[in-house]
């Protein structure tokens, strides 16, 4: 498995030791499925794109791709309704490395996951309905085969956009509930494609990220 998107991807597998518990939760779901992290801090959809288009998948051949990205395009300043460009920036920015993905991985199964909600600065909740039309337009890409939709912001937030006490640390990156969140609405997924867990796993070790011993 190869998992791909911004910080909150990359904080769930990092061997950081601000993040350990991340990493301990990260292996209690996904070990015997050799599944590695490819998430990078700071990335919006135009960064992973760059760096799929510039060998970071090249012979690698995963069997499932996850890839949740966007939040960084869509940021936190207030909205007043839906942020019709960036919709259409992450919309269009998604389609692009679907593309490479099928180019790079044509035998991979993408598990295309949903923007997660964020309230984590001034603009609160007023970036949800951009966030939920983002979402809108992703689960149009999937077509239940080569390319599956996953939303689980039912479980992180309200229907006011409100976040559920306890799923992220800061407003936007999930906590370790909120990654179990995720993994459980993963898991069903990851069983159907691969099979259950073996009792031994061949991923790389994880890695730290360098911006993290700054914090």
């Amino acid at each position: 498995m190869y998992f791909e998107g911004d910080s909150i991807t990359r904080r769930w597998g990092t061997s950081d030791a601000q993040y350990r518990e991340f990493l301990a939760n990260w292996t209690r779901n996904f070990f015997g499925w050799n599944a590695a992290n490819f998430g990078w801090g700071g990335d919006t959809v135009q960064n992973i794109l760059w760096r799929l288009a510039n060998g970071e998948l090249d012979d690698v051949h995963p069997k499932v791709i996850v890839l949740m990205a966007g939040t960084n395009n869509v940021g936190n300043a207030p909205r007043r309704g839906v942020d019709v460009a960036v919709v259409d920036e992450v919309a269009d920015g998604i389609k692009a490395i679907l593309a490479v993905m099928r180019e790079k991985a044509p035998r991979a199964t993408i598990v295309l996951t949903g923007v997660t909600p964020r309230r984590d600065g001034a603009g609160g909740t007023t970036v949800m309905p951009t966030i939920d039309a983002i979402n809108q337009r992703l689960a149009a890409m999937a077509d239940g085969k080569t390319v599956r939709y996953l939303n689980v912001n039912d479980r992180l937030a309200e229907k006011s956009g409100a976040l559920i006490d306890g799923v992220t640390v800061d407003g936007l990156h999930l906590s370790v509930a909120g990654y179990q969140v995720w993994a459980d609405g993963l898991k069903p997924i990851l069983t159907a494609l691969l099979g259950p867990p073996a009792a031994t796993d061949h991923a790389p070790p994880p890695t730290g990220d360098p911006s993290a011993q700054a914090r």
